[in-house]
């Protein structure tokens, strides 16, 4: 038996139902007095008044009703998934995003699949081209360093694919990007050092071709520049955000002439691995360096002592994309889209690596 409940009384008529069957989309719009097109509204989560919204989702619950995934999915003509598109699989920062993502489709019928391609590949766009056409997905997730070519948000575009780019800046459409603030969060830790009274202010630069690495060390020079200090290119290394570069940057810098008070790299493997550099030439830490990272992920507060970095709000990021990208999926009731961010702040966290510069 269903229940239907009745427009003028409100009360609840007994309705048959073949025993030991499933509850359909039928029983449900019988049950709460609405057409099955208000239903599949509803699962769809498309605009309702609020009051039909919680009828259909009471009579649902009641009667225990499970949307068939597979039906809907054809009548979207796309499969419930979002492919998450990465370069390295392996990086904290995309293992980071990923939990971000899940955690924002959990209470959803979204699958997540994360595909790893290399940015150089001279059959990059194609390649994407055939992964979309087949798994026909709700939507794409791009990260750096892939989400910083514009062709594949072309190629999106040309498709009719939703898609959503993640980088340290702006890199397309508000509705189409998710960013960080890296340029002013580094000008801002550099601020800070100088408030402490460091002058000498070593960078490990990330690597050539990436968004990333551009805007940290755009605003570094900024803010030098701004706080009247000289551009000392003694001062500056190249790092490939990796442990090892970080090695070869921290001895480059530390053999300088005169040598830094503080370094600041650009991610915190690389800082960790100025840290490995300094622990080996017998410095103490802070007392005769400071170190900053920026990522903020678990090598920081594995180090000795535990990283000053600036936090990437990258598992916040990877939510808001989903939010943006399939809002009709993942939002609440009473959110709205439009009411989104596109852009996240990232913001220091101090730890035991950075104190005064000591005269």
């Amino acid at each position: 038996m269903t229940e239907k409940r009745t427009e003028k009384t409100g009360t609840i008529v007994a309705l048959p139902r073949k025993t030991g069957s499933a509850p359909t989309i039928t029983d449900v719009a019988e049950l709460a007095g609405v057409s099955k097109k208000t239903v599949s509204r509803v699962i769809n989560r498309e605009a309702l008044k609020a009051s039909t919204r919680v009828k259909v989702e009471a009579a649902i619950e009641q009667l225990g009703f499970v949307p068939n995934v597979q039906a809907r999915a054809l009548a979207f003509r796309k499969n419930f998934v979002i492919v998450l598109f990465i370069h390295d699989s392996t990086s904290p920062m995309a293992m980071t995003f990923q939990r971000g993502v899940l955690s924002a489709i959990a209470d959803s019928e979204i699958a997540l699949a994360a595909r790893p391609l290399d940015r150089s590949a001279p059959h990059l766009l194609s390649d994407i081209e055939t992964f979309l056409t087949r798994q026909k997905p709700m939507g794409a997730i791009f990260l750096p360093p892939l989400s910083e070519r514009d062709d594949i948000g072309e190629l999106c575009q040309r498709m009719n694919i939703k898609y959503i780019r993640v980088g340290s800046a702006q890199l397309d459409m508000m509705s189409r990007s998710v960013w960080s603030n890296d340029r002013e969060a580094v000008m801002a830790v550099v601020r800070d050092m100088v408030a402490l009274g460091h002058r000498r202010i070593g960078f490990v630069r990330g690597p050539a071709g990436f968004r990333s690495a551009r805007e940290r060390e755009a605003g570094f020079r900024q803010a030098l520049q701004n706080a009247g200090l000289p551009m000392d290119e003694t001062l500056f290394a190249d790092g490939e955000y990796s442990f090892e570069s970080g090695v070869r940057a921290g001895k480059v810098l530390l053999t300088a002439p005169v040598p830094p008070t503080v370094i600041f790299a650009s991610n915190d493997s690389m800082a960790a691995g100025v840290t490995r550099a300094a622990h080996e030439r017998g410095l103490n830490l802070p007392g005769d360096l400071s170190i900053v990272g920026f990522d903020d992920g678990p090598v920081a507060m594995q180090l000795w002592p535990s990283l000053t970095t600036v936090h990437w709000p990258i598992a916040e990021m990877g939510a808001l994309s989903v939010r943006k990208l399939v809002p009709e999926m993942v939002l609440k009731s009473g959110e709205m889209a439009d009411d989104l961010p596109s852009m996240v702040e990232s913001t220091l966290i101090r730890r035991e690596s950075l104190s005064d510069a000591k005269t």
